[in-house]
């Protein structure tokens, strides 16, 4: 990895059935989840916007769980195989833009703050934050609620004592 550590975000629009939010900062949302350890890390994360039925086949084949989810994270080899001077890739996210999109209207959002949400779950996922545990979970929890709010926007859970990932 280079010394001074570049943020790639590549992003994939598998489902054209829904538009990306024109305001929608893939990186800055990504960087700010990777931020909350004790440096910031570079790398290359891919954000794949899907459609239902590429989620619920993902969620399905990798999980075992059946139906369409609002985010899966598919952690990288990070560091460990980073060739000299190329940037480690971080990691997968792959977003069901279409079940965001519901979520954040069935949830009075507005689309581009549930999808940096859902980004941010996904990116701490990435570096290894889990909510298998309770105790996990409200770490993650807290941990989102502080980005998020550094990212100007509100505490996703104000309202709900659900995590992001309900449907799992």
């Amino acid at each position: 990895m280079s010394d001074a550590g570049v943020l790639q975000v590549r992003l994939q629009l598998a489902d054209a059935g829904f538009g990306v939010p024109d305001d929608a900062n893939w990186t800055t949302w990504v960087g700010a989840a990777l931020s909350v350890g004790d440096r910031p890390l570079a790398g290359i994360v891919t954000v794949r916007l899907v459609s239902e039925d590429e989620s619920a086949g993902l969620n399905l084949s990798y999980r075992n769980k059946s139906g369409a989810t609002n985010v899966l994270a598919f952690p990288g080899p990070g560091d460990e195989l980073a060739m000299p001077d190329v940037e480690p890739e971080l990691g997968d996210l792959v977003i069901c833009l279409s079940l965001a999109c519901r979520e954040a209207e069935e949830q009075g959002k507005r689309p581009v703050d549930h999808l940096a949400h859902l980004v941010v779950h996904g990116t701490l996922h990435l570096i290894g934050y889990d909510h298998e545990q309770e105790t996990d979970a409200r770490r993650m929890e807290s941990i989102e609620v502080r980005v998020l709010g550094g990212l100007g926007l509100a505490n996703p859970y104000a309202d709900s004592e659900q995590m992001i990932d309900s449907r799992l």
